[in-house]
């Protein structure tokens, strides 16, 4: 009775290596626009059940609808961000200037918070040796002056890299229209290709896209709605640099309950510490009240309730994707933790099942 999985020919262990080098040679060749397929691909993913929506109205025209919902990312999503990025530059050019110029003394502030502590705090703070205001000043102008001169040396690398980048993102467009308009037939043959189980791959694969929709849709909402608050009331307390510090808050958001404090709490000592009162508990129970009433309710609704993943391993997920993969590691992070639950999910569930069938 012949067996019912012979062992593999040597054909077929031959074509198994040959699809594993072409495969590894094909990432190797478009590794250079790993980030523009990465953003392409994020991007199709959450704007597919759009261009599902629009190519049924539309008589099933796949192409119009491609078209369409491209227009659309590119209206909504991209030019707000290069609007906002050409006024970013604008204000932290203006914030470097003011440095410069002594106008903005981060030494001066500082100077007249630590002279209003009490006396234990002084004592603490020489122990650390930030008693010293002369060498607590210089340390900020080393700071701001190397910061100075990374920034011009970051600018110097994105003016070569211009070319680059804008290569970078027309290819990343060209990919999300055919995504776009290809994605459905291109899933199912992508299922049909993973060497699983059905159940496992339908597993994975659905824990991958609520997880790429809930860190874009999640993420993304409390990082705009915190930095939003946050740039408001800066600018209403007349702040300098209210924009920059909005785009900082946003960013730094991915701390969950901390984040943006690490912006508005400083401010809002200074202000007690200066005589402001009225300013700086106006300024603390906004940022308590209101900015962090964004992330306690909105940021478990977004993205909790839709990854089942505890938030302090999507907090280090993030954290340690950003710190390797950089910007893509918003994304990146998330996924592989999300990868790693699943697969012990399922890996847990299997061995549960064959010790109750034993």
């Amino acid at each position: 009775m012949p067996a019912s999985n012979p062992p593999r020919t040597f054909e077929e262990r031959f074509f198994l290596w040959l699809l594993l080098a072409v495969s590894i040679l094909f990432a190797w060749i478009i590794w250079p626009f790993f980030a523009a397929v990465l953003w392409a691909v994020v991007i199709a993913i959450v704007f597919m059940p759009l261009n599902r929506r629009l190519a049924g109205g539309l008589g099933g025209r796949r192409n119009l609808a491609a078209i369409l919902t491209l227009a659309l990312v590119v209206v909504l999503v991209i030019l707000p961000l290069l609007f906002v990025a050409s006024m970013l530059v604008q204000e932290a050019a203006g914030v470097v200037e003011r440095v410069r110029s002594g106008d903005l003394d981060f030494g001066r502030y500082m100077r007249q918070v630590l002279e209003t502590l009490p006396a234990w705090a002084k004592a603490l703070l020489q122990h650390f040796g930030m008693g010293d205001f002369a060498a607590v000043q210089a340390r900020i102008a080393a700071a701001i002056a190397q910061g100075g001169k990374t920034a011009a040396g970051t600018a110097l690398l994105l003016g070569q890299g211009t070319l680059e980048l804008v290569v970078a993102f027309f290819v990343m467009l060209y990919l999300l229209f055919f995504l776009l308009r290809d994605g459905d037939p291109l899933m199912a043959r992508l299922r049909a290709a993973i060497p699983l189980a059905p159940g496992r791959r339908d597993a994975l694969i659905e824990k991958l896209r609520v997880v790429v929709r809930a860190s874009i849709k999640g993420n993304l909402v409390v990082a705009i709605l915190q930095g939003a608050l946050g740039g408001l009331i800066f600018w209403v307390m007349d702040i300098h640099g209210a924009l920059l510090w909005a785009v900082v808050m946003a960013g730094l958001s991915l701390l969950p309950a901390v984040g943006t404090a690490l912006v508005w709490a400083p401010v809002a000592i200074y202000f007690l510490a200066t005589g402001a009162i009225v300013k700086g508990l106006a300024l603390l129970a906004y940022g308590i009240f209101v900015i962090g009433l964004v992330d306690n309710v909105v940021r478990p609704i977004l993205v909790g309730k839709d990854t089942k993943i505890p938030d302090w391993v999507i907090l280090l997920a993030t954290l340690g994707g950003i710190a390797i993969f950089g910007i893509n590691g918003f994304i990146i992070g998330p996924l592989i933790a999300a990868l790693f639950i699943a697969a012990w999910q399922i890996f847990t569930d299997d061995r549960r099942h064959a010790n109750e069938r034993g």
